[in-house]
């Protein structure tokens, strides 16, 4: 249960009885939200409305004792109503919470997120780190709300680019080179076809008239083509599963996918009078895009050559989502860069009738990875930064802090341990900022056990099962009910009361996606727990006690795990 939403529906059923007409009431934590204080707010607004004194209205509000079972309520200021849940409520609430944690399901939506989308010419690298982990932290969320959702890799393996790699690969192939070791590293043959391109005049004109060929299916080059795709997809999955993202391969809708369907686009928009001809170009005008000078923007449907922009594949990706799926809601997690494009792509799906009014689609837009020094993240050459490569150093660099805190564990055990820190740590470090911000990337920082980071938040896992483990006792076999719960103490009540938040906790995310909310709600739970473990003992206190408390804790550690479960970060049991 969401106790706000509880609380603010029934003092708006209250203040509504008592104003003689439909007042919303809005209750906010107020103060140090841990110790269970709301305020409500709206009682002076209904003042207003039916002429009375604003502590009068809230004084008639509190004279029915509403929700006297559930907290102890006071007027305020001029007009407030202050609330403190009682011990006894967060006490009822605790017991059977049930396998989803007092979350209860919503009325499910057709949800298209659209996140990660690496370019299949080259291998993942660090700019793909905030799409991915982003975009599958929501879709974690979603799913477990209740949500139909298709995920939607939209990678790129279409364009220009193509014709160089496909003209490489058939040069070496021609030259007897083993094209599968050649392509071990995408990022290496990438640079290298590249540069022959700018540097061999036939070789870019044999480029050139690959991607004619590619475009009009010829067998040799779309043969070439499909090679490269399958080694790449290989790469990215390999990311994917090391970074433990729930992407696969049947989730990917590549640009390719929508070739057939570009004509269609061109022939709907000439049939509304949307495209004009500008330089030779088929462009759509729309008076809310100008530039600079105040002259109108144009959105190029297709170049003057005859191919086709990311604009024709994006609008049919639109129309795909919109009339196939028939999307409640689209979440395009991609970068800031992309906003004007996205606006316009957006623009003219609606203006061509892809998207109704019902339905949403939106850019959850980010910020960039930078180094300490705030530049962007790139290799000494100028490259960027292979994603594996910053998951393999982050569990290397685990590694030897796991074997410094606990080096009478099992090497096997050890390494393990080192893989779940180090890619958590590099995931919450991500996910604990605000989405639309820079961020900087600082390994001591990421990796520290204290603080609100990934490694903080396991060890307090870690903690708690450890209560479980010293006293033998199997915490998924510790009742949820039928058992007295007892919350006498003020540490038991504020971690009570966090454990409770959860729900709002995830509310809250999807308020504007954010997961950094779901992060520091973790961080409060853990830290509470911290807190109540200091001051509390679990295993050393008489019955009912002992009892009480292992219930609450088995309650947290569940809560706990959920939630760093919906991040995407795995726990030990060890650490």
């Amino acid at each position: 249960m969401n106790i706000r939403w509880y609380l603010e529906q029934a003092f708006s059923e209250r203040l509504s009885e008592v104003a003689g007409e439909p007042v919303a009431a809005q209750v906010r934590q107020s103060g140090r939200p841990e110790f269970g204080h709301y305020q409500v707010n709206g009682v002076m607004a209904a003042a207003k409305k039916i002429r009375t004194n604003p502590r009068e209205l809230a004084t008639r509000v509190l004279a029915s004792e509403p929700l006297a079972d559930v907290l102890s309520a006071e007027v305020a200021g001029p007009g407030f109503i202050n609330l403190t849940l009682t011990p006894g409520f967060l006490a009822s609430q605790m017991l059977d919470r049930g396998d989803r944690l007092g979350v209860n399901p919503v009325t499910p939506e057709q949800i298209v997120v659209d996140y990660s989308a690496p370019n299949l010419a080259k291998e993942m690298h660090i700019g793909h780190l905030r799409s991915t982990s982003i975009g599958d932290a929501i879709v974690r969320v979603l799913e477990f709300l209740g949500h139909r959702v298709t995920r939607a890799n939209h990678v790129g393996d279409w364009g220009a680019q193509f014709g160089s790699l496909i003209a490489y690969m058939d040069m070496l192939s021609r030259d007897g080179h083993a094209l599968s070791s050649e392509l071990k590293d995408l990022e290496r043959f990438y640079r290298a076809a590249s540069a022959l391109f700018k540097s061999d005049p036939d070789f870019a004109s044999r480029a050139r008239g690959y991607v004619v060929k590619l475009q009009a299916g010829d067998p040799h080059c779309r043969e070439l083509w499909q090679q490269f795709i399958n080694e790449s997809i290989r790469h990215c999955q390999e990311v994917y599963e090391k970074f433990n993202i729930t992407l696969r391969r049947e989730d990917i809708r590549a640009e390719s996918a929508y070739n057939d369907d570009l004509p269609k686009v061109i022939a709907e928009l000439q049939e509304l009078g949307l495209l004009e001809e500008n330089e030779g170009a088929r462009c759509v005008f729309l008076p809310e895009f100008v530039g600079k000078d105040d002259r109108p923007l144009p959105a190029i449907i297709q170049k003057s050559d005859g191919g086709y922009p990311y604009m024709a594949s994006d609008l049919a990706a639109v129309r795909y989502r919109s009339r196939e799926l028939k999307v409640n809601r689209a979440l395009y997690v991609v970068g800031g860069e992309q906003q004007l494009h996205l606006r316009q792509v957006f623009a003219v799906a609606r203006a061509a009738g892809y998207i109704a009014d019902e339905q949403v689609f939106r850019h959850l837009s980010f910020g960039m990875v930078l180094r300490p020094d705030g530049s962007r993240f790139k290799t000494r050459e100028g490259a960027d930064v292979k994603l594996v490569d910053v998951l393999d150093e982050a569990v290397e660099r685990a590694y030897g802090l796991v074997s410094d805190k606990n080096p009478e564990l099992p090497e096997s055990e050890r390494r393990n341990v080192a893989r779940v820190v180090g890619i958590g740590a590099v995931k919450y470090a991500e996910l604990s900022k605000n989405r639309t911000t820079d961020y900087i990337f600082d390994w001591d920082t990421m990796l520290s056990f204290e603080g609100n980071t990934a490694p903080y938040l396991q060890y307090a896992y870690t903690r708690i099962r450890s209560i479980f483990r010293r006293a033998g006792i199997d915490p998924d076999q510790v009742p949820q009910s039928g058992t007295e719960l007892v919350l006498s103490d003020q540490h038991e009540q504020r971690l009570a009361l966090t454990v409770l938040r959860f729900p709002e906790a995830l509310d809250s995310v999807l308020e504007d996606y954010q997961a950094n909310v779901l992060c520091g709600y973790l961080y409060d739970l853990a830290t509470h727990f911290m807190a109540f473990y200091e001051h509390c003992p679990v295993l050393d206190v008489e019955e009912p006690a002992r009892s009480s408390r292992l219930m609450l804790c088995n309650t947290a550690v569940r809560t706990l795990g959920q939630g760093l479960d919906l991040l995407g970060i795995e726990t030990v049991e060890r650490m």
